[in-house]
């Protein structure tokens, strides 16, 4: 699992993260909520190695972060999938491109296996139909040569999902996955993160304000203010809290 101990981060005069302590259980959905400016991403950024703490430490399956080397530290990377907020697909590639562009930027150029790879993990999101079915390969040439303009809000969403699963990850990050989607399409993606984490036993963290995805897919839930949890526990325990903070917070939501 990965387990956050005493995190803290400062941006010179700003404390982001006050002495975060945290644990992610494998294979359970994690939903971390929170203000804007609560540290939320601060957070997420340190678990994937991008910032270094002021202090503090993350273990991620009984392994320091903070004491890996380059190598090492690129090596558990490969475990991490990362799904950004608008996407963040490359809009002058098609989809097969935007899906493999990570296995080919790490030296993989069998055109066989990218080709396996991106319709696996198209099929697992939704936008392919099964291999046997018989309208796959038509449909796959057409989905393929597609850009991120040609497609809807949902299915850039499913796109970015698509490309994070590229490589089998055992966790799987998901920032703000909701944001800018009418409720249809959310509810979508909160099924798709459900369905993706029971199906392929993958560890999910999903930073989110949307508290109706939180009710709705979350296994835990922590709540970070002032740079630290101020609460964690189930989806149960999160409306029944007596803590004021975390009542004011979830209470525009009921």
């Amino acid at each position: 699992m990965i387990k956050i101990s005493n995190l803290h981060k400062s941006f010179g005069s700003k404390n982001v993260l006050n002495g975060v302590n945290l644990n992610i259980q494998n294979e359970k959905i994690t939903c971390i909520i929170g203000k804007s400016g609560c540290g939320k991403s601060v957070l997420l950024k340190h678990i994937v190695g991008l910032l270094e703490s002021d202090e503090g430490q993350i273990e991620i399956n009984d392994k320091l972060i903070s004491n890996m080397s380059k190598n090492e530290l690129f090596d558990i990377r490969k475990s991490f999938g990362y799904v950004f907020q608008s996407a963040a697909l490359f809009d002058s590639y098609n989809i097969y491109e935007n899906v493999i562009i990570g296995l080919y930027e790490h030296g993989e150029n069998d055109v066989n296996k990218l080709e396996a790879e991106a319709k696996r993990v198209l099929i697992a999101v939704g936008l392919l139909p099964e291999l046997n079915s018989p309208n796959f390969e038509k449909e796959w040439q057409i989905l393929r040569s597609k850009k991120p303009s040609d497609l809807s809000g949902g299915m850039r969403k499913r796109v970015g999902v698509a490309r994070a699963l590229v490589g089998s990850p055992e966790y799987v990050f998901y920032d703000e996955p909701t944001t800018g989607l009418d409720p249809v399409t959310s509810e979508q993606i909160d099924d798709l993160i459900k369905e993706l984490n029971d199906k392929l036993k993958i560890t999910s963290i999903v930073i989110t304000h949307d508290m109706f995805s939180v009710y709705r897919i979350a296994d835990e839930v922590a709540m970070l203010n002032d740079g630290k949890v101020e609460f964690e526990g189930n989806v149960d325990s999160l409306r029944t809290t007596n803590n004021q903070t975390v009542k004011e917070f979830i209470a525009r939501f009921e």
